[in-house]
């Protein structure tokens, strides 16, 4: 945005104007407390207060709109944010007043305010982010640290979600050479709190955008995502969603992708270090679906890293947990066919240990029906294999409610294709 043309969209935009939206702002964030962390040098509540409107007018009318929109989009953006956030200190009243002085801000030009402030701000909000992008711990930077505090780093990476979750598909891959350079430097920041709001805003673009629109910056996105995988558990869900959906949105068609490859071994890494971390394998095992769909056959490869997790987690006391194991493994079973595998017959074991298991809970009778559903895609995939396996438990009297019989077989398979 020129601040020496103004251009028609914003012509009719007064400074009384944007002194009126501002005057609630100002009363509600002066009258708001704030006592900053441990640590910080500066005042955030001070340096969004001196964004808004003041009585010495400013040289130009698009600056003061820049600065009042700056301030809208960090305060509304701390709207559902956690209590250890930088941001946490402002009330959900106030962020949706400015939200709503945003809008109305935005009736006023004919349309697409978010889109024309994108080309003059991501560029300002990556330089603030980029100063402080060495972390000042790091003893081996010495003086060639970081050059501005984490604080305003912080504010930047919160504006510059707010403003990329403003636009939905299909105008928001055209910003795609807006978007990305400003979220990459995001996510290459040693905060956690401005890697997250890199995240997110990836996580946004991924959904309202095509592969096609993606394809001249694929390699380097994942390429990030692999990176800040093993990172800190607060941002574990985060980018294993940001990573599964660039991966079936850019990869889809190739399952052999080194891509796969890469960044389901840096997950499966990440799980076999703690690997009855609950929040860990709850978010991949929520999230990771669309991905063992697109590799397909690809997955035997990873059988040897991928079963041993699940027969640990089948036996967690949780029943969330179990049914999103059950239902991966229906999905694994459904995409590979279980083919020259040696995990065959220990999955059965399994299944049924977990079955004799579920005896005791009150949840039986939903683990029974998906176990009996996974039994029968067995059946279905591997038919004289599994009835040899299944052979050594028919005598069983714990097992004498699981029958596999035709009609159960076919109940079943009914059950399974509604389902696909």
């Amino acid at each position: 945005m020129d601040s020496s043309n103004p251009g028609p969209k914003f012509s009719s935009i007064t400074r009384d104007e944007l002194t009126r939206l501002s005057e609630p702002i100002r009363q509600t964030l002066s009258a708001t407390p704030y006592i900053p962390p441990d640590g910080d040098s500066v005042s955030i509540k001070s340096a969004l207060e001196a964004l808004l409107p003041c009585n010495q007018s400013r040289p130009s009318i698009l600056d003061e709109i820049r600065d009042f929109c700056l301030c809208c989009a960090a305060l509304a953006s701390a709207e559902g944010h956690d209590s250890s956030s930088r941001m946490s200190w402002i009330p959900g009243h106030l962020s949706a007043t400015a939200a709503s002085a945003f809008e109305c801000l935005s009736s006023s030009v004919r349309s697409g305010l978010v889109e024309d402030l994108m080309s003059s701000l991501f560029p300002l909000l990556k330089g603030v982010i980029k100063d402080s992008s060495i972390d000042p711990t790091d003893d081996d930077e010495g003086e060639f640290g970081a050059a501005s505090p984490v604080a305003y780093a912080v504010v930047a990476a919160y504006q510059f979600r707010w403003f990329v979750t403003q636009v939905n598909y299909p105008d928001l891959g055209k910003l795609c050479a807006l978007v990305i350079p400003c979220a990459l430097t995001s996510l290459d920041h040693w905060s956690p709190e401005v890697k997250g709001q890199g995240m997110i805003s990836f996580i946004h673009l991924a959904k309202n955008i095509s592969a096609a629109e993606l394809v001249l910056y694929e390699d380097v996105v994942l390429d990030a995502a692999c990176r800040n995988i093993a990172i800190s558990d607060e941002l574990w869900h985060p980018v294993v969603e940001m990573s599964v959906l660039f991966l079936t949105c850019t990869q889809r068609r190739n399952p052999r992708s080194p891509w796969f490859e890469k960044i389901l071994s840096g997950m499966l890494g990440h799980l076999e270090r703690q690997p009855l971390d609950r929040k860990r394998y709850t978010a991949w095992l929520e999230l990771i679906d669309p991905v063992l769909i697109c590799m397909g056959l690809v997955l035997l490869a990873h059988f040897r890293r991928i079963f041993p997790l699940l027969f640990q987690w089948m036996h967690v006391d949780d029943i969330k947990t179990l049914l999103l194991v059950l239902e991966r493994v229906n999905t694994i079973i459904k995409v590979t066919w279980i083919r020259q595998s040696t995990y065959f017959d220990r999955l059965v074991d399994e299944l049924t240990f977990v079955y004799k298991e579920s005896a005791t809970r009150k949840d039986r009778e939903v683990i029974r029906m998906h176990i009996r559903q996974t039994l029968v895609l067995l059946h279905e995939c591997k038919g004289r294999q599994f009835e040899t396996a299944w052979e050594k438990h028919k005598q069983d009297p714990n097992l004498s409610a699981l029958t596999l019989d035709e009609s159960t077989i076919q109940s079943c398979r009914r059950k399974l294709s509604s389902e696909t």
